[in-house]
């Protein structure tokens, strides 16, 4: 018998249960190799995202600024701005991963959405230590008796929650713009 329940012809190869035909793939699956590529890249860019807030914010070199005044941890004034370079850095990160995502071959799987959200859940944690670390190898010790925030840190802890929910703010945003197009396209098909 055939798949389909008919008889097989004579010649014709009849699949045994649980095998597929080569070349042959089901419609929305990716191979998960190429899945796992793809989230251990959104994650190792963690590293350059925290190096670079070290690089821009006040605290670290303080390169957005170039305000001597922000350049030390004891001023209070920098500790807002500094959390905003990572907040901007990572809604960016988000934004650019949501785009890429929605580009990909097979990108619009629920399966590797929700990989991409978890993989930047853990490049923005990453990328928080990378910063830490690089503000105590890099500007020196400070003296944190008067406050943990005199050292190059984060206040707040909720920036981390930006860039997966960049990421999935923005692939929602540009799913539907596809599916507006898409269906604008189609009406202006059927009227002509």
């Amino acid at each position: 018998m055939a798949p389909g329940g008919g008889p097989a012809r004579a010649g014709q190869a009849v699949p045994r249960p649980g095998s597929a035909r080569p070349g042959s793939a089901r419609p929305g699956s990716a191979r998960p190799g190429k899945g796992w590529a793809w989230a251990a890249g959104i994650i190792g860019a963690g590293i350059p995202a925290g190096f670079l807030w070290w690089l821009l914010a006040p605290g670290g070199q303080n390169l957005i600024s170039g305000n001597p005044a922000l350049s030390s941890g004891t001023n209070t004034e920098g500790w807002l701005p500094r959390d905003l370079v990572l907040a901007g850095l990572f809604v960016f990160a988000g934004c650019l991963v949501a785009v890429l995502l929605s580009g990909r071959r097979g990108g619009g799987t629920r399966r590797l959405l929700l990989l991409s959200v978890a993989a930047s859940a853990a490049a923005a944690v990453l990328a928080w230590q990378t910063g830490m670390l690089a503000g105590r190898l890099l500007a020196g010790p400070q003296d944190t008796s008067a406050n943990a925030s005199v050292a190059f840190s984060l206040r707040s802890l909720t920036v981390l929650v930006l860039w997966p929910a960049a990421v999935a703010a923005g692939f929602f945003v540009l799913r539907i713009i596809g599916l507006l197009r898409a269906s604008v396209d189609q009406e202006q098909d059927g009227g002509a």
